[in-house]
C-alpha cells in the first residue's frame, strides 16, 4: 500500500493514507514525497473528503474508519484493483510471484530493465538499494511488480496477483503459507492456476522447474509459453569458480559469468527468473548478467547492518521454515565455521498460529545458538523445541532477549535476525548493546 501510495504521488494525487503502526523504511519514504500519514483508524479522517478510498487488506469490518466509510456511501476500491485500473492496463506487466523471493527477485528484475535503459515502472514490496523509492511511475511500457497471493481486501477474496494483467510471470517456488486464509497447499495451487489461466499466449512464465507444486499448477492447464529456471533444459548455473563467480547458462550455453555478493542457491535462482524474465522483454542475457553483477540487494534482505566489536549483525525477512533455512544456510556457505547466531520473531499470522511450528526447530538446526521470542504465541514453543532436541534460548521479554544475544555474542559471530516486522527495533537496540561492551 505505501507502494501504491508512493505511485499515486507521482501520478499527480494528493495522498493521505493511514496505519495502525508506521514505521520505516516506508514510513520515511512516503514522508519525503509529501504523503501524509496519520496514526490511526479513527473516524474523524472522514473530513479529509478524498475523492477515493483506496483500501488495502488488514482493514476489516469493524475497523472505525472503515465503517465510517461505508455508513456515509464513499467511494471505496482496493489497492490491487487501483492499480490494475489506474497504470497497469496500459503496461507490459512483468509480475514476479512464489512463497519466497518475490521482493528480492522484482529488484533484481527492475535493475536489470534500468540498467538496459527500458527506464521501467516497479512495484516492490522492500527497499531496493538501486533505487531510491520502493515504487515509482514512468512513462515506459515496461512495471515490473511484486505479485502476491494474499486475498485483496475485506470484499475482494481473490489473490492480489489477479488483478495485475501480467505478460511476462516469475513463478519463483510454491509452499504452503497465510493458513489465515488458505485452508490447505492446494488452495493456495488454486490461485496460482488461475493467475496463469489470465498470462496470454503471446506471454512468458518463467518457473522454477524443481518444484513440484509448480509443476501441479501448470498441469492443471497452461497456454503460455514456458521456460524453466534450475535444469539443463532451460536456465541453469554452473559451480562457483575460485573468485567466487559462476556461470549463467541457457540450455547448456554460457550466457556469462555472475560476480556477487549475495549468498545462497535461492539467490542463484532469483537470478535465473530474473534473466529469463527480461529476455523476454528484450534485454540480451549478457547484458542483464553484467546488471546483476552492480545489483545492490534489498534492505532486511541479508541486510548487513552494523558491525560492533567484530560482531556482525544483519536483518532478514525470514518468515517460513524454508525460508529461515536457506537464510542460515546461505550465511554458513559465506562464513565457513564462524558462528552463526539465529534470532527469531515467528511473527506472521500463520507462525503465531503455530501450523509451521513443528518444522521451525529444524530450520534453526543449521545455526550455532538460537534465540527465539516467544511472546504473542498461541502455542508452546518450549515443548516443541524440547521435543525436537534442538537448543535454544526462548524468552518472551525483548529487553531480556538483547542482553541474552548481548551476552553470548562474541568477535567473529554473525548474528541474523529474522521477522517480518520491525521486531521492536531490535537491532538498533541491540548494536547499541554491544557497544557498550555487553
Amino acid at each position: 500500500m505505501g507502494g501504491m501510495a508512493v505511485i499515486a504521488r507521482q501520478a499527480g494525487h494528493r495522498v493521505t493514507g493511514c496505519d495502525a503502526n508506521v514505521y520505516p523504511p516506508m514510513s520515511d519514504q512516503l514522508r519525503s514525497i509529501g504523503v501524509d500519514l496519520i496514526d490511526g483508524y479513527g473516524a474523524d479522517q472522514l473530513s479529509l473528503k478524498p475523492d477515493l478510498w483506496v483500501i488495502g487488506n488488514v482493514v476489516t469490518r469493524g475497523n472505525p474508519l472503515m465503517e465510517a466509510i461505508l455508513d456515509r456511501g464513499d467511494r471505496f476500491i482496493s489497492g490491487p484493483q487501483w492499480l490494475h485500473d489506474h497504470v497497469l492496463t496500459s503496461k507490459w506487466v512483468l509480475a514476479v510471484a512464489g512463497t519466497h523471493g518475490k521482493t528480492t527477485t522484482s529488484a533484481m528484475l527492475a535493475w536489470i530493465l534500468e540498467r538496459s535503459a527500458k527506464n521501467p515502472g516497479f512495484l516492490v514490496g522492500g527497499a531496493p538499494a538501486d533505487f531510491e523509492f520502493s515504487a515509482r511511475l514512468t512513462e515506459s511500457s515496461h512495471f515490473v511488480i511484486e505479485a502476491d497471493e494474499y486475498d485483496t481486501a475485506f470484499f475482494d477474496k481473490r489473490s492480489k496477483f489477479l488483478h495485475y494483467p501480467a505478460r511476462t510471470a516469475i513463478l519463483n517456488n510454491l509452499e504452503f503459507d497465510h493458513a489465515d486464509i488458505f485452508d490447505d497447499l492446494a488452495a493456495i495451487e488454486r490461485q496460482f492456476h488461475h493467475f496463469v489461466r489470465t498470462i496470454p499466449r503471446t506471454g512468458r512464465i518463467v518457473v522454477n522447474g524443481h518444484d513440484p507444486a509448480l509443476k501441479r499448477v501448470l498441469t492443471n492447464g497452461c497456454w503460455t509459453p514456458v521456460e524453466q529456471t534450475g535444469v539443463p533444459q532451460g536456465w541453469e548455473t554452473g559451480a562457483a569458480a575460485p573468485d567466487g563467480s559462476f556461470a549463467i547458462a541457457w540450455h547448456g550455453r554460457e550466457m556469462g559469468r555472475l560476480r556477487w555478493l549475495l549468498t545462497g542457491e535461492h539467490n542463484r535462482l532469483n537470478a535465473l527468473s530474473a534473466i529469463g524474465a527480461a529476455r523476454h522483454a528484450g534485454v540480451d542475457p549478457g547484458v542483464a548478467i553484467e546488471a546483476l553483477n552492480t545489483f545492490g540487494g534489498v534492505g532486511r534482505r541479508m541486510q548487513l547492518l552494523g558491525v560492533v566489536s567484530g560482531v556482525a549483525v544483519y536483518d532478514d525477512f525470514a518468515h517460513h521454515p524454508t525460508a529461515i533455512r536457506m537464510t542460515i544456510d546461505g550465511l554458513r556457505h559465506g562464513v565457513g565455521t564462524g558462528r552463526i547466531l539465529a534470532v527469531l520473531e515467528p511473527r506472521s499470522n500463520t507462525m503465531k498460529r503455530g501450523v509451521m511450528k513443528d518444522a521451525l526447530p529444524a530450520s534453526l538446526a543449521g545455526a550455532d545458538r538460537v534465540f527465539v521470542y516467544t511472546a504473542g504465541l498461541g502455542w508452546d514453543a518450549r515443548a516443541v523445541f524440547a521435543a525436537a532436541g534442538v537448543g535454544a534460548q526462548l524468552l518472551d521479554g525483548l529487553d531480556e532477549l538483547v542482553s541474552a544475544i548481548a551476552r553470548e555474542a562474541r568477535e567473529g559471530d554473525r548474528v541474523v535476525v529474522m521477522s517480518n516486522g520491525s521486531f521492536g527495533g531490535i537491532h538498533d537496540r541491540l548494536l547499541a548493546r554491544l557497544a557498550q561492551g555487553r
